[in-house]
């Protein structure tokens, strides 16, 4: 069993910033893809960004140059750095995992992870 935790979320204006955290409640990198995907009301749940142990990094064009995934294996704890934002990046994000597994670009479109986090809210205001 592995709990994933969110913080981070709140409100922001358009063009802020806002970093999201996720920590792990157990080991889960050794062979993981970790990453974030967010769903707004009437909308389907979308991929925003994966990162998994060989460092890889993938994101959905829309948020390309303005979101940076990263993590900080000593504390088991993952990030998405959210610059520039946007109304439409309103949403609840929610942390994901997949153990023994890389990430690839197609699981974006999954929405099968493993383990998911209870999700935190952005609101972002124009």
């Amino acid at each position: 069993q592995v709990q994933l935790v969110e913080s981070g979320g709140g409100s922001a204006q358009a063009g802020g910033s806002l970093r999201l955290s996720c920590t792990a409640s157990a080991w889960i990198y050794r062979r993981t893809c970790m990453g974030w995907f967010r769903q707004s009301p009437g909308k389907e749940r979308e991929g925003v960004a994966l990162l998994d142990t060989d460092r890889d990094t993938y994101y959905r064009d829309s948020v390309k140059g303005r979101f940076t995934i990263s993590e900080d294996r000593a504390k088991n704890t993952l990030y998405l750095q959210m610059n520039s934002l946007k109304p439409e990046d309103t949403a609840t994000y929610y942390c994901v995992a997949q153990r023994e597994s890389l990430c690839f670009r197609y699981m974006l479109q999954k929405g099968d992870f493993e383990y998911w986090g209870q999700g935190t809210q952005v609101t972002v205001s124009s």
